[in-house]
């Protein structure tokens, strides 16, 4: 498979990482594009653009981990709610679609929340991502 960036079609080869510069309203135009696609995965730092691809052995990764942190937060009996997939936005700041996110201290504000806004709400007490 070949990489293709354009205004009508994404896509890269499994594994891939591609690094463009762009700014936030150029996120924000790809992310539209890509909708609520798994993949290829974007990132917004200020002035630059990851978009990833990964493997299956990505997400079996951040699974194992996020397994682990349930396993732990259910031993140690606290209530906590978790969020995947998820794009997390602070609009010319950073935009960033971790693999799992854990509310704990504040999981109460979150129960059945259908969407969170980033400027107001606090953010996760824990987000898991795992790199490529």
């Amino acid at each position: 498979m070949d990489t293709v960036i354009t205004p009508e079609r994404i896509e890269l080869p499994p594994g891939a990482v591609l690094k463009l510069l762009g700014d936030w309203k150029d996120y924000q135009v790809l992310s539209q594009q890509l909708g609520d696609r798994s993949s290829p995965r974007i990132k917004y730092r200020p002035g630059e653009i990851l978009l990833m691809a990964p493997l299956p052995e990505h997400g079996r990764d951040a699974s194992l981990l996020a397994l682990i942190v349930i396993a732990i937060l259910d031993h140690l009996n606290c209530i906590y709610e978790s969020f995947t997939p998820i794009t997390m936005s602070l609009p010319e700041v950073s935009g960033i679609e971790p693999d799992f996110c854990f509310y704990i201290e504040n999981c109460r504000a979150f129960v059945g929340k259908k969407r969170i806004d980033w400027e107001s709400d606090p953010p996760p007490d824990l987000a898991i991502e795992k790199e490529i």
